[in-house]
Formats: C-alpha cells, structure tokens, sequence
C-alpha cells in the first residue's frame, strides 16, 4: 500500500471545491400525467403513473437519459481509481462458509477473493479444500446469473440448486449428480421464495402460474402450489401436493421430519405470522392437517422427535418460546419458556435444544435439553454475531460462524457430546483492526424508549464533530441488526469516518412487541428512532450535520426517504436504495401484499391511507433544503418494483430547487440485490464512496 502523499490532498481538495455544484443541476425532463385516484373520497394525484411501466420504450428512454446524467456527475469526481483499486485491496481475502455434512462428504462455499461469486466444494474432511461441486461463475458470462438455491440430499448423491437471472426473485432449478458432477435433464421454472425439500426420488417446492410476459417483473404473484418433482421427469408432470385456489395470495415453504414422515409446510400471507399443515408421508393420499390454523404469530418448525413437531413461536411470547404439538392429539406442550433476551435461533436435535439469543442485538448461544434445563452457554470470542449453528445429519459436531464490526468470520466446530468449542478455520484481512474500536450506547427516542446502537471508528478519532459519520439502518420486518463485517465499513473508517447502526423500533432486537412498535399506525416509531441517533451523534460530537451521510436499503431505503422529507437539515448526503417510496400502492407489485402487516395498505381505511400519505416518500416531497441525494435501483427489482425509485427520483427533480445533486444509479441487469457479482458491487460502492466524499469535501487519502 501507498503512503499518502501530503501533495494528493492538498490536490484532491483543490479538485472538490472546483467542482463543487453552485447551481442547479440539469435534469431529464419527465413528463407529468392527469392520473388522479380516489381514496375515500379524496383525490390523490400520481403524475409520474406511466413509469410504473417497465415495458414501455417512453421509460426505457427515461432510465436511459437519468444514467446518463448520473454517469456524467459520477464519471467525473476525484479518486475514483483509488477508491476502487482500495475496495478490492479490501475484499481480496478467502471467504468461506461452516461445512455441513451430507452423507459422508461436506459441503461449502469459499470465494479466493474476487470472484464474482462463491464457488461450492464436496469434502471428505471439514477442513480439507475439496473438489468443486457447482462454480455459479460458470453460470454467465458476465456473472448475472446467480444461484440461489443449493441444497444437498441427506445421503449426498445430489444437488439440488436455483438460479436466478439479473437479480431477479424468479428462480429456475436444476439438479446434479454428484457422482458424476452432470446436471439431469430436470429443469423447473416460475419457482419463487421456495424451498427444496428431498424426499425419497426427488423434492417438494412450490411455484406459480407462469405469468404472461408484461407481468413478470411487476405482476401480482398469486396462486402458489406446493408440488412434488420427481427425478428425470418433466415438471408437467410434477404432483400437486397442496393448493388453496380459495386463498389465492398465501404462499407456501416446505420442511421435512428428521424420519422422512411428515412433510410439514408453513402457510403465509404476509412477512409476519403463519400456519402450518402436515401431511403424514408414510400413508397414501393421506390429507394435509392444519396444525396452526391461524396467520397472527409465528410458528417457526425447528425439529421433531418420535412424537411432537417442536416450532419457536411468538403466541403470548414477545421474546419467543419453543413448543411441541403432538401428531396424534395435536396437543400443544411448553418445551423451553420465553426468556429475558430475544430468541433468534432454535434447533431441536438428538435430545437437545440449541437457542440463539439477541442480549442488547448480539448472540448469546445456549443449549437445554427438551424439559427445558440449561445444560451449557457455548463460549463465543466476544460481542458479534453467530450463525449457521445448524446440527449435521450423521454428526455429533455442529459448524457455525461468528463475526462482528471488527472481524471477518471465522469458523468454529463445536461438538455437541463433549461440549468443546474449537476454532476450526481462520480468516485474516490485511486491516490492522487494533487502531479501532466498537462501542455501543444508548439513546432516548422522542418517546422515551431506549434504542441501542452501534459505533465503529478509530480510537484516537477526536470527538469534536469534525469527523464524517455514516448511519445506517433498517427498522423493520422484523430484522434484526446485529453486529456483521463489511469491507465498505473498512474504508469508510480507515479514511477517518465513524460508522453508526442504530436498532430502530420494527426489528426483532428485543422481541415482537419491538417489532410491533415500529408498525402500521406506529411507523413513526422507526423514523423517529432514526432521527434521534442522528441527533446524539451531532450532539455528542461524533459528527456534525454538514458530515453526515444517512442509508438505508428496500425498507431501509423508505426510511431514508421518509427522514429526508421530514428534517433534511440532520444530513448532507442520502442514499435510499431499492427503496419502498409509494405507499399507497406498494400493494399492487408482485409480492408487496405480504408487507402489509408492517404498513397497513391504502385501502384498509381512511385513517390508515392518510397516515401512510403522511410519511409515503413520494407523496412528502417539497420544496425545501435537501441534502446531496443518490437514488439507487435496478432495472430486474421485482420484489421492491424500481418504480418506486423512478417516481421519487422524478419528484425530488421537479420540486427541489436548490443546488445539491439529486440523481438516480439505475443498474442494468440487477435487482433487489441478492447474488450481484463482486464486479457490480464494486462498481456500485465506487460511486457511492466518490460521491459521499466529494459531496461532505472529505479529501479521500490515498493509503
């Protein structure tokens, strides 16, 4: 690595005041309509209604014309090689997954560093490299195709993986004979959000109707089947297992009992809540139970013995509890009682129950048996974030990850019969992690509700609000932030940044009722929340209004648009990404319905449509003092439809009239961002990181 040269800087800095925007910026111009809808007896204006259509060539030509100034101002700003050849510098390091057994071989995925995407090994030994089972980078030239799926039979003889096509939810599957490492002939489509289950000669899954072709990326998915594939036949003639024609809008995953006996699948119609049916495999035509018939909690399956189908469910427990429901009397037992922390995580297996928890949003990681007695706390290196900690088939040893801020993620063995916990496989990045520190405070929501949150930074970083700062965040679903690594936050904090993540009200920090208060008419919880870290951040000196860059993706992204519109005075640069930003008619898009839990919908009622317009992104959008805006999106998003982005994107344009920059990355060939190759990620955080540091006059120093 370079030392920095004095001389760069003082050019750098030279190079951001010229070409720092003093006046308005020159936009594509988009065309307004006469689109009114009526929601209660009041009209609602939707000007930009004709770029909701993906197909039309007007829109083609919009998409087109906003890159195109976007490429201009970014192409053009200081350090750009630098930043890029720093990222990959900082990626550059061998990644690689916990193994899990199959047979008798292992299975994982590692990445040498840059490749565009992980490549998958079958192993005789845990630690051993193994042979390539499945290079997804084989899958495209140009890396758009991305697995998805990848799920080995318990006896290891095959694979079964899913791909998707430029970043979209659409999944196609296929499968592979490891003995040989050829594909069958089986090719399934018009899969989405599925799982594959084996069972005996093939699998369960589920699919929908193949749409027509102007549906496919923005069409409501309706209908789902749970089918059963049989190897070497074609999915025409695939079984129809369950379909509920009457309930149209439920979706379906699928499970399996350790004996192959039940199938159990979990029914859902939003992001949050579900029923669950078993059908008994070991009888002919035997029908579908409802064991949970009801959509309010969460009933997650975790395991099974002899007699009872063990699920980790919220019902009259926030933090979550493990129950067991018998299969012939469906009588329900208390098996592990809520405790003081959030349960992330349960697994049932052999006798014992292995439970993640969230203490203050990191893992603690328990074990009882199936009266619910503590027999062990499985020691873990310190404040960060375990996973994977999933039991083998064949197996007394169980493989897990845990990774924080500070540390990429490193690879432990525990075994279950002897309680000793080993570190099996090291990762090192070329960081020097000691110059730097996490910590984490507390701070008061308008409320009075306490809200933890993260702070990454140097540690000889001056607390005097000169620092730039960078926050954060997510608030909702359900999900929870915890502690992960990322090589983005390495170079923000190298080149002197502190980054912030807060654990807004609508994740699953601290339980449902945390959920539960940043939802429907309580959404405001979540902004607020964000609003107020960004306040003790300034207040506190860790930064100041004029450094601080606010993000967020998908509802994280409405997020960012929601604050912005609300008091754009807290930030200098925001980045709303693949964001939700109309409110009134997320509904209407492929999957947006299941989100209705957290928000409620346009159409519940007169106070629920008002309070979604009071927030709504794109419908809050006034003339006022924005900060440096970058929208991001991709052309394939058909989870979160990359209308949203193109309607607020086209709203900021024709109402700010100040003088910061308020564009639109549209990314060609991608979606709602799940398996973009490295290429395109690096790509994308160059931009990000030119324009965060030339929009806050931040010298980048050259390392």
């Amino acid at each position: 690595m370079q030392k920095t040269n004095i001389l760069s800087l003082c050019a750098v800095a030279s190079l951001c005041a010229c070409t720092s925007t003093t006046s308005k910026m020159t936009y594509p111009e988009t065309k307004k309509v006469d689109t009114v809808d009526i929601y209660f007896g009041q009209q609602v204006a939707d000007p930009y209604r004709w770029l909701e259509d993906d197909n039309s060539t007007e829109t083609a030509e919009w998409v087109k014309a906003q890159n195109k100034v976007t490429r201009s101002y970014l192409d053009a700003l200081p350090y750009r090689n630098e930043i890029s050849t720093r990222l990959k510098e900082l990626i550059n390091y061998t990644k690689r997954s916990a193994p899990s057994k199959y047979g008798d071989k292992f299975f994982y995925s590692k990445n040498d560093g840059l490749q565009n995407q992980s490549v998958y090994y079958m192993a005789d030994s845990d630690t051993e490299d193994g042979i390539v089972c499945l290079d997804p980078n084989k899958l495209s030239e140009d890396g758009t195709v991305a697995l998805s799926t990848f799920s080995v039979s318990k006896d290891g003889k095959y694979l079964g993986y899913g791909i998707a096509r430029s970043g979209s939810d659409w999944n196609e599957f296929y499968v592979r004979d490891l003995s040989t490492m050829k594909d069958l002939d089986d090719h399934l489509m018009w899969i989405k959000f599925s799982s594959l289950t084996w069972y005996k000669d093939g699998f369960f899954y589920s699919r929908y109707p193949q749409p027509s072709e102007e549906d496919i990326l923005k069409g409501e998915n309706t209908n789902m089947t749970v089918c059963y594939h049989k190897l070497g036949t074609p999915q025409s003639e695939d079984i129809t297992i369950f379909a509920d024609p009457v309930n149209p809008q439920v979706g379906y995953s699928t499970d399996i009992t350790e004996d192959n006996k039940y199938l159990v699948i979990s029914a859902t119609e939003s992001t949050s809540g579900n029923a669950v049916f078993i059908k008994d495999l070991d009888k002919s035509n035997s029908q579908v139970v409802r064991i949970v018939d009801q959509f309010e909690y969460d009933y997650l399956f975790i395991g099974d013995d002899a007699d009872n189908l063990f699920l980790m469910t919220n019902k009259d427990a926030s933090n979550y509890k493990v129950i067991g429901i018998n299969y012939k009397t469906l009588k329900e037992s208390t098996i592990l009682s809520e405790q003081a922390d959030a349960m992330k995580l349960a697994i049932a297996d052999k006798g014992q129950l292995y439970v993640t928890y969230m203490h203050d949003a990191y893992s603690l990681i328990k074990i009882y048996d199936y009266k619910g007695n503590e027999k062990h706390t499985v020691e873990l290196p310190g404040i960060g974030n375990a996973d994977g900690f999933i039991p083998s088939y064949n197996s007394d040893d169980i493989y897990y990850t845990f990774t924080s801020f500070l540390s990429p993620s490193q690879i432990y063995k525990y075994n279950t019969k002897t309680n000793q916990n080993e570190l099996l496989i090291k990762t090192d990045v070329d960081f020097n992690f000691d110059d730097f520190t996490t910590e984490q405070v507390f701070f008061n929501s308008t409320d009075g509700a306490r809200v933890p949150m993260f702070i990454v930074r140097r540690k000889d970083t001056k607390l005097d609000g000169s620092a730039p700062a960078w926050i954060y965040a997510y608030g909702g679903f359900n999900i929870s932030m915890t502690p992960s690594f990322s090589t983005n936050i390495l170079l923000w904090i190298e080149q002197g940044g502190i980054y912030a993540e807060p654990n807004l009200r609508g994740g699953g920090e601290y339980g449902a009722d945390w959920h539960k208060a940043g939802t429907l008419m309580q959404k405001k919880h979540v902004f607020e929340d964000f609003e107020n870290a960004a306040r003790y951040l300034i207040e506190n000196k860790y930064t100041s209004a004029s450094r601080l860059t606010c993000s967020g993706g998908s509802n994280g992204g409405l997020l960012i648009g929601a604050v912005v519109n609300r008091h754009p005075e807290l930030y200098r640069v925001a980045l709303p990404s693949v964001g939700v930003m109309d409110m009134l008619r997320y509904h209407k898009f492929t999957i947006g319905r299941y989100w209705a839990t957290d928000y409620g919908t346009s159409e519940d009622n007169l106070e629920m449509c008002e309070y979604l317009r009071s927030y709504s992104p794109v419908h809050t959008i006034k003339d006022q003092d924005y900060p440096s805006i970058l929208v991001q999106t991709g052309d394939h998003d058909d989870r979160v439809v990359p209308a949203h982005s193109f309607k607020y994107a086209a709203g900021l344009q024709n109402t700010y009239t100040g003088n910061n920059p308020v564009l639109i990355r549209i990314e060609s060939n991608a979606g709602h961002g799940a398996g973009k190759p490295l290429s395109k990620i690096i790509e994308q955080q160059t931009d990000v990181f030119s324009f965060i540091f030339h929009e806050i006059n931040h010298p980048y120093r050259v390392k």
